[in-house]
């Protein structure tokens, strides 16, 4: 069983209440805008990170992180990328993997808005988690919290950190 927080399109923002939310997850998980190696070497040395690059992030962060990321962790297939749009309206980039070996769950970000949705055409899970920082034309800074077990994806938390201004 591993507790999983997930965020996304940080845009080089660190909020104090990250460390608060995620104290009792097992790894983070940021799908993309990052903003900087910085922001992403303070997730790194807080807990174990999985990370995707954006179409903001620069070089290094490029360098660091994949466009896209796939692993498994608790028997649960994982797809990562920062622009993969949501079912019905996936991204011509990542719709041919996603068609030809779905995931058990799909991870994306970029639009700024936090969606959670099955897809029953690929028996997938697919999760924004909307944006944790403070750019964009979001209202709400979010992220998710979420419990993989043995195949499962289950107890999953919706956290609103604060209005964006």
């Amino acid at each position: 069983m591993k507790k999983i927080g997930i965020l996304s399109d940080t845009h080089n923002y660190w909020d104090e209440k990250f460390e608060i939310h995620f104290a009792d997850c097992d790894e983070i998980w940021h799908a993309g805008d990052i903003g900087s190696m910085e922001l992403a070497n303070k997730f790194e040395a807080f807990k174990p990170f999985r990370a995707v690059y954006g179409n903001i992030d620069d070089y290094s962060t490029r360098y660091a992180y994949p466009e896209t990321l796939r692993f498994t962790l608790e028997n649960v297939d994982v797809l990562m990328t920062h622009i993969g749009g949501y079912p019905g309206h996936y991204d011509p980039k990542i719709r041919p993997q996603l068609y030809a070996n779905p995931p058990k769950l799909f991870v994306c970000g970029h639009s700024h808005i936090l969606k959670v949705i099955y897809d029953k055409k690929l028996d997938c899970l697919h999760m924004n988690p909307g944006a944790a920082g403070k750019y964009g034309f979001h209202q709400v800074r979010t992220l998710l919290k979420f419990v993989l077990d043995n195949g499962n994806i289950r107890d999953l938390e919706v956290v609103e950190l604060a209005k964006r201004g």
